[in-house]
């Protein structure tokens, strides 16, 4: 039986979630694949820690160029995250003829040209499934599952984080801080979770959703990106009896020979799968021309989530060792159609608008004035009770208009008198 060696950088959370299935599943990937996957190496700069995992201590070792250099070692997974020293791992791995496995969403999104392409000339590939999705097995479907597709849209739940504050606002009324506090406790928000509510996160996965469905590898500077921290919860009350809810979207979209890249807050109508994807969960919704509307859903993170799609991507690169075989490009090709990207502002579509103003007669006249100079009609507006500084909230949704336009209505109804704050705009995407 023929034995494919790996070597493991990084014996954290994931790390050792991968070397308990290798070990809990040894016989049975024994038995589906013919193959013998065999931890050579496990490299971390901390071996002495405790973890869940039993391993021989004489596999563990401080030195990267232990797994990198080995001859032995067929496949280098890395799983230290980051650019630097991830990045240096993989281009090592790589000149020393090994393939490599990651989940490093942020390094491929950033250096993945270089990257994939120093792989491509050394005849040596890079599979990165776990990097999007957790155990969705999105990558494999949209290369293979999926290979005699073309795809319209892919629409994606893809950060836990920002859809576990966003559920727990609408199902429970809290306060966008009381719910991030919660999601802190609970382990599902780092300390600093900024990548995570600005949207980043997001986008470093929309740049590889991209790339396998369109065959096109965006710069992070093509994205737009706008998170999620300032939605509050009347947004997101007001959302829900409109019959909405509000999800952080990754949206990539083909419209004629354009592509929209972008990742926002997005109300989507309450009918639609995505609009119940609850808590850490994530869920990648695909438009293709055979097979149709397919959403993929599951858990976004977590240690064997991830250690699953880690360890599918070995048993993929064991059998192409096995076989002496060698693919390039993981099935991607490039979507000639698409001639350029459509910029932010070029794109049209319907918005949801809070203005909070003044409670004063003519206001609601000033504001309909501004926005008919700029092209942009009502489709209804809604003026709440005022409080008691007699704040009134005045909540619109607008028929189809340029985003370029609605900007600068905004900016000119934010230098009204009576209005108290910048207005608050959410795009709608009809999904």
């Amino acid at each position: 039986m023929r034995k494919i060696n790996i070597g493991i950088i990084g014996f954290g959370n994931v790390g050792s979630g991968v070397i308990k299935i290798l070990q809990e599943k040894k016989s049975i990937l024994r038995e589906k694949t013919g193959l013998e996957i065999n931890i050579k190496k496990v490299c971390d700069k901390d071996i002495l820690s405790k973890r869940n995992v039993n391993i021989d201590r004489k596999l563990l070792t401080k030195e990267v160029r232990a797994v990198t250099c080995d001859p032995q070692i067929d496949v280098v997974v890395e799983l230290v995250g980051g650019i630097s020293p991830a990045k240096e791992f993989i281009m090592e791995a790589l000149a020393n003829g090994k393939s490599v496995v990651t989940a490093n969403k942020l390094l491929l999104a950033r250096q993945g040209r270089e990257l994939f392409s120093y792989a491509r000339d050394r005849a040596k590939s890079i599979y990165f499934e776990a990097s999007v999705g957790g155990g969705i097995p999105i990558i494999k479907s949209l290369r293979e599952g999926l290979v005699a597709n073309s795809f319209a849209s892919i629409f994606g739940i893809v950060n836990g984080t920002s859809n576990f504050i966003l559920s727990r606002m609408s199902l429970h009324n809290c306060s966008f801080n009381e719910a991030l506090k919660e999601a802190k406790q609970k382990g599902f928000a780092e300390k600093d979770p900024t990548l995570d509510l600005e949207g980043l996160d997001s986008a470093h996965k929309l740049i590889l959703l991209v790339y396998l469905g369109f065959g096109k590898l965006v710069a992070l500077n093509d994205v737009f990106v706008e998170g999620i921290s300032k939605i509050s919860l009347a947004d997101v009350n007001y959302a829900k009896e409109m019959g909405f809810e509000i999800k952080l979207l990754a949206i990539a979209k083909k419209e004629s020979d354009q592509l929209e890249v972008r990742v926002h807050p997005t109300l989507i109508t309450k009918g639609h799968l995505l609009a119940s994807v609850g808590g850490v969960f994530n869920a990648i919704y695909v438009s293709s021309d055979f097979a149709g509307n397919l959403l993929f859903y599951g858990p976004g993170a977590g240690q064997l989530s991830a250690a699953s799609a880690v360890v599918s991507d070995l048993v993929d690169l064991a059998q192409d060792i096995k076989a002496g075989l060698f693919r390039s490009a993981l099935n991607i090709c490039e979507d000639r159609e698409i001639r350029r990207l459509r910029k932010i502002d070029d794109i049209e579509g319907r918005y949801y608008i809070r203005f909070m103003a003044y409670d004063q007669p003519g206001v609601l006249a000033k504001i309909s004035g501004i926005l008919a100079k700029f092209n942009i009609s009502i489709a209804s507006v809604t003026q709440k009770e005022h409080g008691k500084e007699k704040i009134v909230p005045i909540v619109m949704i607008t028929h189809g208009a340029k985003e370029k336009q609605l900007r600068s209505a905004l900016a000119m109804i934010d230098r009204l008198g009576v209005i108290k704050q910048d207005a608050v705009a959410i795009r709608i995407e009809e999904v």
